[in-house]
């Protein structure tokens, strides 16, 4: 099982890097956490935020691998907590399926790729930067990782 995220925005600051590259590399070899970077559509060319995220789709929905399971990052998602995502990580890693997590750009997904997906998560109630939601979400499934194996990261 591959754990994928395909998020809008390019060029992150820094401390995004950083963080990321962080939890990424923590993570083991059977369950590798991969970022594809989608080039977000110019708020400048005059299209309505609809048009954008649909150009945006079709960017994202090249760089998914067929046959991954798709989870969509939205703000009307289901709100769980740390240990139900580190059973959801089990059943994934169960089905054998890579997990792509989707996150879009300052407008947010598409409402037809949205649909496509097999469930929708989000993060908090508060509203993220969206540079932030990587590795908050990074951070997370490594989190769920090491509750899953036991691993001591998480102390419950």
């Amino acid at each position: 099982m591959k754990l994928i995220v395909v998020a809008v925005g390019v060029r992150m600051p820094d401390w995004v890097e950083t963080g990321w590259k962080e939890y990424a590399r923590r993570l083991p070899g059977d369950c590798p956490l991969e970022l594809k970077e989608i080039k977000p559509e110019p708020r400048t060319s005059g299209k309505t935020a609809a048009q954008m995220m649909q150009a945006e789709a079709r960017r994202i929905e090249a760089a998914i691998p067929p046959g991954a399971l798709r989870i969509a990052l939205d703000e009307h998602g289901k709100d769980i907590s740390t240990m139900a995502l580190a059973r959801e990580l089990e059943n994934w890693r169960a089905s054998g399926q890579d997990i792509v997590f989707l996150i879009g750009g300052p407008d947010g997904l598409d409402a037809e790729l949205k649909r496509s997906c097999h469930g929708k998560l989000r993060l908090s109630s508060l509203t993220l930067p969206h540079p932030m939601v990587r590795v908050l979400l990074a951070e997370q499934l490594y989190r769920a990782w090491s509750i899953m194996t036991g691993h001591p990261y998480h102390r419950a």
